[in-house]
């Protein structure tokens, strides 16, 4: 009896003994390699090679104005974005206060006004004016099925309404102030509701202004008549970017890129999203 407990206890030791070892764990399987990620597609742009910014009123619709968020927009804005995008610049867009454009500008502010300026005497000797990069003509505008759809000369004899001291109304002094009656009011806008009213036969003005009223309600009667007339000595040769004159680098660039959009065509789709007529 004695040597079984003995056997017994030895082997209860070495159960114990066998319970206190480390269990080792089975390997996982290794992993399938995975295969290398390709290298990311580079970028058909290239990087920005300088920044600018661009001011503009937002004020004076279809080409400078305030989208829904307060961010300029417009014909010369589309004009802008396109450059920023041929000079390969990063642009940022401001809306300044009509007054605050130019001596902004000249306080480096920013860096070019896309504005509708007017090209004149004073602007070229303050500014290093940009090649034109639109031009509304002027115009008559008429009743519908007027006679007088073709050359100005055909508004002898009639009554023309237009804008008092202004470079349309100095057009029509010099061009009908013997074969003509031409009656001139305070705006344009009472121009046109004379127009409406019958007491003129056709109005000479802006082209853009005129075709814009004439897609309003009281506009409905009247559309653009005749021949575009594009008289530099007296109306004026344009619509330029206002950049500083020692900025020589970047109103050469600006050209380039304006250049290339006209003779590409992509200048008159961004006209043509606009207005039905061109303006360069």
């Amino acid at each position: 009896m004695r040597l079984l407990a003995l056997a017994l206890a030895v082997l209860a030791l070495a159960a114990a003994a066998s319970a206190q070892q480390p269990q080792h764990p089975k390997p996982a399987p290794k992993a399938a390699p995975q295969p290398a990620k390709p290298p990311a597609p580079k970028s058909p742009f290239a990087p920005p090679t300088f920044k600018i910014t661009i001011a503009t009123e937002g004020g004076y619709p279809p080409f400078n104005y305030l989208d829904r968020k307060g961010l300029p927009a417009g014909f010369e804005m589309d004009i802008a974005q396109e450059s920023c995008m041929r000079m390969k610049a990063e642009c940022e867009f401001v809306a300044v206060k009509w007054d605050d454009l130019v001596p902004g500008l000249l306080e480096k502010k920013f860096d070019i006004v896309m504005s509708s300026l007017e090209v004149n005497s004073e602007r070229r000797r303050r500014l290093g004016m940009s090649r034109r990069y639109y031009l509304s003509p002027g115009a008559f505008i008429a009743a519908k099925g007027q006679p007088f759809d073709g050359p100005p000369a055909l508004l002898r004899n009639r009554k023309i309404g237009v804008q008092k001291d202004s470079t349309h109304a100095d057009w029509v002094d010099k061009s009908f102030r013997r074969s003509a009656q031409i009656k001139r009011y305070a705006t344009v806008k009472d121009a046109l509701a004379a127009l409406e009213k019958d007491e003129v036969d056709a109005v000479f003005g802006d082209k853009v202004q005129l075709w814009l009223w004439a897609q309003k309600p009281e506009g409905k009667c009247c559309e653009i008549m005749g021949q575009d007339i594009k008289d530099t000595q007296t109306l004026g040769v344009g619509v330029s970017a206002g950049i500083r004159r020692e900025d020589i680098k970047l109103r050469d660039a600006f050209n380039k890129a304006l250049g290339e959009m006209i003779s590409d065509g992509t200048y008159k789709q961004l006209n043509a999203k606009y207005f039905p007529f061109p303006l360069n």
